[in-house]
């Protein structure tokens, strides 16, 4: 979650820093530099010392990329459904986590297909 949040809000602020992470995800900043330091140490994100700016890293952008599509993916097909902005967003972030790859491309291919149709039908 951290790591689609710090992608997030590098969308945009120009600098994201540990506090900017903690009000966005409504964790204190202890806990948050603690994760911070953990995702540092793993090679996830860059801190830079001086400003407190966070950067991601190749391997963390990758992995903040893949959760970031599939919540955008699954809030989409929940909202199709009927489902609340709101309920999708929790509700998709909560899956996204433990969707397996299979699933959540047959889905995303599903809704892919479903879009182009619609798109083509309007012309």
């Amino acid at each position: 979650m951290y790591l689609k949040t710090i992608l997030r809000l590098s969308e945009t602020k120009a600098i994201v820093r540990s506090i900017d992470v903690a009000g966005a995800m409504g964790f204190t900043k202890p806990s948050v530099s603690r994760a911070m330091k953990n995702l540092s140490e793993g090679g996830y994100i860059e801190i830079d010392h001086e400003t407190g700016a966070i950067t991601l890293l190749p391997p963390g952008l990758e992995v903040a990329r893949s959760l970031d599509e599939r919540q955008r993916y699954l809030e989409r097909m929940f909202e199709l459904a009927g489902v609340s902005p709101e309920t999708a967003a929790e509700d998709a972030c909560k899956i996204e986590h433990v969707i397996s790859k299979e699933t959540f491309g047959a889905l995303k291919r599903r809704l892919d297909e479903k879009e182009k149709k619609e798109d083509g039908d309007e012309s």
